[in-house]
């Protein structure tokens, strides 16, 4: 697909979902989740650089004990989650070129490609954040393909977007390159930049890639309430490393 097909249906896109977002009505919040219902959306998160060997075998015990969604943690330690989450149900998931998405395309695959094979049922991959600044939809349309490609089809891909550095029109366009790259999820935030999910990003996200693509709300989602909001909003898959708290029904900070 050519740089210029790319641009032409990014503007189309994002032309009628601007327009159609300033004038849809907010959901109104109605449906009720029990703290044990949420459990099914979390990804038991544990990303910290200083994360010891001791501390993601505890998030893997937590997850197999609460039936989180998956754990998703640094390549480094896919293979030891992948081994501990073996027949459990909980999902071994990474990130991949975290947390700032700027490295070349190939060695964010590359680092996919050795994921998967490790294990990696699913993938978070850091969009090319100067690449959507700078309106390079040939390069990030790429990046993303690649990590597909590299995924094979054996990893759910999720493409992180990092909403607090781009405007509402970026987000849009954002959320349309993913879909149209055909990956699985869009991501609002790694959690290590300037701010994290909000409601506002998660109704416009889902509004932008339609009723059927997943999305996960990712960065400050830390109490039972935070969790509910953002569902309402039209998440999917919650990325969390409060999962124990909100299933317990904890509405604090």
């Amino acid at each position: 697909m050519s740089a210029i097909d790319i641009n032409e249906i990014i503007r189309q896109v994002t032309a009628e979902i601007c327009a159609n977002y300033e004038t849809a009505a907010k959901p109104a919040p109605t449906d009720e989740y029990s703290p044990a219902s949420l459990a099914k959306y979390i990804d038991h998160t544990l990303l910290k650089p200083e994360a010891s060997l001791d501390d993601v075998r505890k998030i893997c015990d937590e997850a197999k004990k609460h039936n989180f969604a998956s754990v998703c943690v640094n390549t480094s330690y896919i293979k030891f989650v992948a081994d501990s989450l073996e027949g459990s149900g909980v999902s071994p998931c990474c990130v991949a070129g975290f947390p700032l998405g700027a490295m070349i395309p190939e060695a964010k695959a590359g680092e996919v490609l050795c994921a998967v094979n490790n294990g990696a049922k699913e993938v978070d991959m850091v969009i090319n954040i100067g690449a959507v600044k700078s309106g390079d939809w040939k390069l990030v349309h790429k990046d993303i393909e690649g990590v597909l490609a590299a995924a094979r089809g054996r990893a759910i891909v999720k493409v992180i977007i990092e909403t607090c550095l781009l405007t509402d029109e970026e987000k849009v366009k954002a959320c349309a390159i993913s879909k149209l790259a055909g990956a699985h999820f869009v991501k609002t935030s790694t959690g290590f930049s300037t701010g994290g999910a909000t409601v506002e990003d998660v109704r416009l996200m889902r509004q932008a890639i339609g009723p059927e693509m997943g999305l996960k709300a990712s960065g400050g989602v830390r109490s039972y309430e935070d969790a509910v909001n953002m569902l309402k909003a039209g998440a999917t898959r919650l990325g969390t490393s409060s999962g124990t708290k909100i299933v317990s029904g904890d509405g604090g900070a």
